[in-house]
């Protein structure tokens, strides 16, 4: 069995990824007997254990901190960073958790106007400012973004398109 030397670093043995050790958890009140993989139980997964309420603690009889593979798949189904892409997240309660918001009530009106007009949406006339901004906030929201296609197109347009700022900068360049 591997230890820990008492400056707290991992020895040799400890750096091979816990191949031949048990995991190091007790599941539910049962130590867990499944062989302990690459995974360890950070402060930051013990976090997210606590959060979600998982009845899952470290086995302080035991020298190190690799989990199983069946225990880091449980924690991970539960974190709330989840993939964007795959259509069970969607309609999560926690899909939205990631995403950013955008103030749109400090965005000018003549702004807000524009995207108004742009996706024609229809308004009662007279909106105020906060009137229009919570109305393209919500329609903001309900366009569909591929991520993939997205990025791809950014790129492909950041290669082969130059900014005026770029053209400014070739053009004082020495020749």
């Amino acid at each position: 069995m591997t230890s820990m030397n008492g400056n707290g670093f991992s020895t040799e043995e400890d750096s091979r990824g816990g191949y031949d050790q048990i995991c190091c958890l007790i599941d539910n009140g049962s130590h867990c007997i499944r062989q302990a993989g690459n995974a360890s139980y950070s402060k930051r997964i013990q976090k997210t254990v606590q959060q979600r309420n998982l009845k899952l603690t470290r086995d302080d009889g035991v020298a190190h901190i690799y989990i199983c593979d069946h225990h880091k798949t449980v924690i991970q189904s539960v974190r709330k960073r989840k993939r964007k892409d795959s259509e069970d997240d969607r309609n999560s309660p926690d899909a939205d958790d990631d995403v950013p918001e955008i103030d749109f009530f400090q965005m000018p009106v003549n702004s807000l106007r524009r995207y108004k007009r742009h996706y024609k949406l229809p308004t009662k006339p007279g909106m105020n400012k906060a009137q229009l901004a919570d109305l393209v906030a919500r329609h903001f929201k309900t366009i569909p973004v591929i991520e993939k296609e997205a990025l791809t197109f950014f790129i492909y347009m950041a290669k082969n398109y130059k900014s005026k700022f770029d053209q400014k900068h070739i053009e004082t360049l020495p020749s």
